[in-house]
């Protein structure tokens, strides 16, 4: 597994071009035959499935280069800022199979707002929270 004094996972972690195709082929891959393929013939609806494919695979990679930041750095702003990108990794996920009709709306029946408007929210605080939050 060493190559150079260097793993594989170490070299591939630290080239975020090397990164993001890994972890696009990964999606890709793992979405392919559920999502892409039985709607690949609508000539409209995989333009719009494709466009969530991307913001999935975009917002892994953001949590994951956030998380290797956090590794190295310790820092709670980090650590925010990579919880909001699971956020909107999660988000993505429900944008998506909404689109390809899989799931329906789903509604938090305490405040009458649906997940992703929630999860949405959620992300926001995060996102603000990292970045707003002061370092003493």
């Amino acid at each position: 597994m060493q190559a150079g004094g260097t793993s594989i996972l170490h070299r591939i972690s630290t080239s975020k071009p090397k990164l993001l195709s890994i972890i696009a082929v990964l999606v890709i891959a793992t979405l392919a035959l559920p999502v892409i393929l039985p709607h690949i013939t609508h000539q409209y609806m995989i333009y719009h499935i494709i466009l969530h494919v991307v913001s999935v695979i975009l917002a892994i990679f953001l949590t994951v280069v956030s998380f290797l930041a956090y590794k190295r750095n310790n820092s709670k702003r980090i650590l925010f800022m990579t919880f909001g990108f699971i956020s909107l990794t999660a988000i993505e996920f429900l944008y998506l199979f909404h689109a390809t009709a899989n799931i329906e709306d789903l509604i938090v029946p305490i405040v009458d707002a649906e997940l992703s408007h929630v999860i949405l929210f959620v992300m926001l605080t995060l996102f603000g929270i990292g970045v707003l939050k002061v370092t003493k």
